[in-house]
Formats: C-alpha cells, structure tokens, sequence
C-alpha cells in the first residue's frame, strides 16, 4: 500500500476553525501572543476571520472552555495563551503546571488538538523593561503556536482520515 505524506483528502485551511482563549490577566502582553499568531497563521492560508478570541479571567479557566468548544465540534484546534506570574501569593509554577496538564488531558479527550503558550517566567517584574522583552516574546510564541496549530491540525486530519473505515 503506498501512502503519501500529503494525501489529505479536501483540506483546505481556510475553511478551519481555531479557537484562541486568552487570560484577561496582563492583557497588553498576552494579547501579543494573539497578534503573531494570527499574522502566523494566515501566512499559511487560514482565514482569520475563522479565528475565534475568547477572553478568559485567568490562565486557570482555559482548560474548562477549551474542553467545552472541543466538545463542541466546531474546532479543528484550540490554542490558549497567558503569562502566570509570582504574584508573592501563590505557588504560580503550580498554577501553570496545572494548566499545561490539564490542556494536555483535553486533547487526549475529544482528540481536538489543544495547544500552549501559557507561560511563567522565572522572574517578572511590572516595569518597562520586562513589559516590553515579554511583549516581544509572546509575539514570537504566538508565531510558534501558529506554526504548531497548522501542523497539529493537517496531522489531526491525516490521522483520522486514515482511521476512516473506508480506508481500512
């Protein structure tokens, strides 16, 4: 049997539907996350309008919504963004590591490809220089996440085309 690498049947990017949930919590860099995403993803011909954004309070309620709009049928992938930062209160590597777990549980789920940039830095501080180096680099994780989206979702669809009956 010769299978091609490329042989997925009718794909088209465009017609994709990709949810982006983001944390409200430090918006003005999170938000970054999203604007090199969607510049990312449709270089690679989806369509942005296709792209839903959905505000979350906080990195530890994108799991939730994500399992949600997986469930829903309507998603070829969901993506998630937030920085969780030492607030001084809690563990916040808990709270991420969480979260991260969590999302990978969702997609072993609903089989929906369910992707990350929620991250934590080591040492964030709320002046200029942190704020700026953290919104440039959510932009390249945004990039990232694009790139990881079009892959996920194109081997997603491959698998599961060949796991069709019909190909059997």
């Amino acid at each position: 049997m010769n299978q091609s690498s490329t042989n997925v049947v009718d794909f088209n990017p465009a017609k994709q539907r990709i949810a982006f949930l983001h944390a409200s919590w430090h918006s003005d860099i999170v938000l970054k996350c999203l604007e090199g995403f969607k510049t990312e993803i449709a270089s690679r011909g989806y369509s942005i309008d296709n792209i839903d954004v959905i505000p979350v309070p906080g990195a530890y309620e994108i799991p939730l919504q994500a399992k949600l709009l997986a469930k829903s049928g309507q998603y070829a992938a969901i993506a998630g963004s937030a920085l969780v930062v030492d607030g001084g209160i809690y563990r916040h590597d808990f709270v991420a590591q969480t979260v991260c777990n969590a999302l990978m549980q969702v997609q072993l789920e609903t089989e929906i490809p369910v992707l990350t940039a929620v991250l934590t830095p080591h040492h964030f501080h709320e002046h200029d220089e942190h704020s700026n180096y953290y919104k440039q680099h959510f932009v390249k994780k945004g990039i990232e996440l694009a790139n990881a989206c079009d892959e996920a979702i194109k081997l997603t669809a491959k698998a599961k085309q060949f796991l069709s009956p019909k190909n059997g």
